[in-house]
């Protein structure tokens, strides 16, 4: 599970800035392990010697990661830790990859797709679903998607008139 993106390094030690990728910023408090998933699909663990925040972005420093080159190695990597250290959700809150894959169905049966993402707008988050002919854009409502089923892998959709003629 992401929890962090390398941008670029910072500072001549081997420093590195990240995005945020996790709801939960203290997840980083007492962090030490952490696997790095490579931009060309290579992983990497590292231990974490150090973090802290910097404006809305974390500062990381890693074990071994001591010179700009071995930072910039770096660079476009996600920082994941195993799902099993994952925060615990309330009921009906879900984390982004439990959706990413789910098929989308209508409460009439009907396919739509499979939902490639969810989308933040500022509003309600929208599930962006890989349709057949079209991509859907649903809102990610408790009225409109009325069962989440991530076991199963299954989201059934009831929408408003017109909502999915676009």
């Amino acid at each position: 599970m992401a929890i962090a993106r390398i941008i670029r390094p910072r500072g001549i030690r081997g420093e590195l800035v990240a995005e945020v990728l996790t709801d939960f910023p203290k997840r980083f408090d007492g962090l030490k392990e952490s696997t790095a998933v490579l931009p060309n699909g290579g992983r990497r663990e590292l231990k974490i010697e150090n973090a802290w925040f910097q404006k809305e972005r974390i500062v990381l420093k890693f074990e071994g990661v001591d010179s700009i080159e071995s930072a910039d190695a770096l660079r476009g990597s996600d920082i994941c830790i195993p799902e099993a250290d994952a925060v615990a959700l309330d009921e009906g809150e879900f984390f982004d990859w439990q959706l990413e894959g789910c098929s989308a169905v209508t409460v009439e049966g009907d396919a739509l797709g499979t939902v490639r993402e969810l989308m933040r707008t500022g509003g309600p988050e929208i599930l962006v679903i890989d349709g057949k002919e079209k991509e859907y854009l649903v809102p990610f409502t408790e009225s409109i998607c009325t069962v989440v089923d991530v076991e199963n892998k299954k989201i059934v959709i009831d929408p408003p008139e017109g909502l999915l003629e676009f």
